[in-house]
């Protein structure tokens, strides 16, 4: 007789349940970060040169800058803060630059002329003329965003005047006088970029050919460092 060995069937494998892969929304790594904000705002700065600022679309900008529409708005509340952010960039970029450049000149007002003319230079290019005329020709849709723009730029260039007066000034007689003081320094420099920067400005806004001013350019810093520094040094700058 045979004797028939029986086999057990074998228990069915149990697989361990896999949930859904998670995919994580939102900002990217610290790493990267300011990589996706600097393509962001460079696309945006290029579309609104191009189409103005009513013709700029957030759909153009985020193809132009390789990334999306939630990207953008989880950076940027509208379009009106993400151009007031372009120029923001553009000029702490510049003030960034004037910090670690240490002005030429022997004086005070050869260094005072050496900051003067770089910074009408760096102004009267000709981008930052287009995003100044478009900031001007939309206030009558969006006051608010040339008001926010102007007031922006103009904290900052004060920031600026004040650093570099406040340096420029710090070991020269001319440091000593009360337009310098601290509490005045801000006035003073104000009143520094209005003599220097505002009536170039103002010309730039309406020339087609912005190089029509560079032979223009030196005679009026020149002219204005002296008409400063003379006033400053015969107590005609207002301190109060």
């Amino acid at each position: 007789m045979t004797t028939s060995t029986l086999k057990m069937p074998r228990a069915p494998k149990t697989r361990t349940a896999i949930g859904p892969v998670e995919v994580r929304a939102g900002r990217p790594p610290k790493e990267l970060a300011g990589e996706v904000d600097a393509r962001i705002l460079d696309a945006a700065r290029k579309v609104f040169l191009q189409r103005g600022f009513e013709g700029a679309s957030i759909d153009e900008i985020a193809e132009a800058a390789r990334s999306g529409k939630r990207t953008i708005y989880a950076r940027f509340r509208d379009k009106r803060a993400l151009f007031t952010e372009v120029v923001t960039r553009d000029i702490l970029s510049r003030i960034a630059e004037f910090k670690a450049d240490a002005p030429l000149g022997a004086t005070v007002e050869e260094r005072l002329t050496s900051v003067a003319s770089t910074l009408l230079h760096w102004g009267l290019d000709a981008d930052r003329i287009g995003l100044m005329r478009l900031a001007i020709a939309e206030a009558h849709r969006f006051p608010d965003l040339a008001a926010t723009v102007n007031r922006r730029a103009r904290a900052l260039a004060t920031e600026l005047g004040v650093h570099l007066l406040r340096d420029l000034t710090r070991s020269d007689e001319l440091g000593k006088l009360p337009a310098f003081a601290p509490e005045h320094l801000p006035t003073t420099a104000r009143l520094f970029l209005d003599i220097i920067a505002v009536p170039m400005l103002l010309r730039a806004l309406y020339e087609v050919d912005l190089k029509a001013l560079d032979p223009e350019l030196d005679e009026h810093v020149a002219r204005g460092v002296a008409f400063f520094v003379a006033a400053c040094r015969s107590g005609w700058v207002e301190t109060d």
